[in-house]
């Protein structure tokens, strides 16, 4: 055996068994075993069992198995990323040796109100000016994460992450209200008038509870119905229903037209904003929407 045959045959045995490495992989990447089963065509038992296997091969735990899932340990992120590099690798050089090049493609994460009242109307001008790039928008469903969320972008809500970000837009929140409805309640300019008015409410009493209080009021019991999804709640505000707490930059097209109006500039949650969370390594693609999203949001 020469020499270059001893390296190639010692190399073999070093490397886990590669159907074991594609299912961590790919479980690595969703987080979650049930979302690689989905992508791998597998049960969920089997990647299950392909992780498990790769444990025992390498002599140590790559993910934490809870109740209600599963996640990545210390060396299990580090290996994840390992092996999404070298499987990445191994996918552009088959590609560019066989002339077969996988589609360009992106996915985004966000909520449904993001998508209905600012995306849905933008998005077709990217797909203008990128036609050869297939764009995927997913549920969240809680994650914090791009990587939690098995998308390459995702748009959180909140204060700072603690990864680098993009405040893409503001959260600030102001009373609004249709002209229709204003028609009918009167002048609502002040905090005291808003005591008044029949108010809707996202999920729960807490938002317009603290922005009363922000102002030394304290909220009437039964104000106004409760809607358990925001793009509901702006509909009924929309239709003259009652007054919502909105972020201002979700409803700007509306304001624009005059479909809504600010009723109060008193805001709440100014410290917070809309986040754009990129992979640690954004392919080109995600790239590109990155950018293309912070672009839009500064129009």
């Amino acid at each position: 055996m020469t020499e270059d045959q001893v390296r190639l045959s010692h190399s073999v045995m070093t490397i886990p068994p590669l159907t074991h490495l594609r299912a961590f992989e790919a479980a690595a990447r969703h987080g979650s075993f049930l979302r690689a089963a989905a992508e791998l065509g597998m049960t969920p038992a089997a990647v299950s069992q392909h992780v498990k296997a790769l444990e025992a091969w390498m002599g140590l735990a790559l993910f934490d198995r809870h109740p209600r899932g599963v996640t990545l340990t210390a060396a299990g992120q580090d290996f994840g990323a390992a092996c999404q590099r070298g499987l990445e690798e191994i996918a552009r050089a088959a590609a560019r040796l066989t002339g077969r090049s996988r589609g360009r493609r992106v996915s985004l994460a966000c909520q449904p109100s993001i998508v209905s009242l600012w995306l849905a109307h933008r998005l077709p001008r990217f797909r203008a000016a990128n036609p050869d790039i297939q764009v995927s928008i997913v549920y969240p469903l809680g994650a914090r994460t791009p990587e939690d969320a098995g998308s390459d972008l995702l748009i959180g809500h909140g204060l700072r992450p603690d990864r680098p970000a993009d405040a893409i837009l503001s959260a600030a929140t102001r009373p609004i209200a249709a002209p229709a409805y204003l028609a009918r309640s009167g002048p609502l300019t002040t905090p005291e008038a808003l005591l008044r008015a029949e108010l809707l409410h996202d999920a729960t009493e807490d938002a317009w509870r603290g922005w009363f209080a922000d102002h030394r009021l304290v909220m009437p019991q039964g104000t106004g119905p409760i809607f358990a999804d925001f793009s509901l709640l702006v509909s009924s505000v929309v239709a003259g229903l009652g007054v919502g707490l909105c972020p201002v930059a979700l409803v700007e097209d509306q304001l624009r037209s005059g479909a809504l109006s600010v009723v109060s500039d008193h805001a709440s949650d100014t410290a917070k904003d809309y986040w754009l969370i990129s992979r640690p390594r954004p392919s080109p693609e995600a790239e590109l929407m990155r950018r293309w999203l912070m672009d839009e949001a500064g129009r």
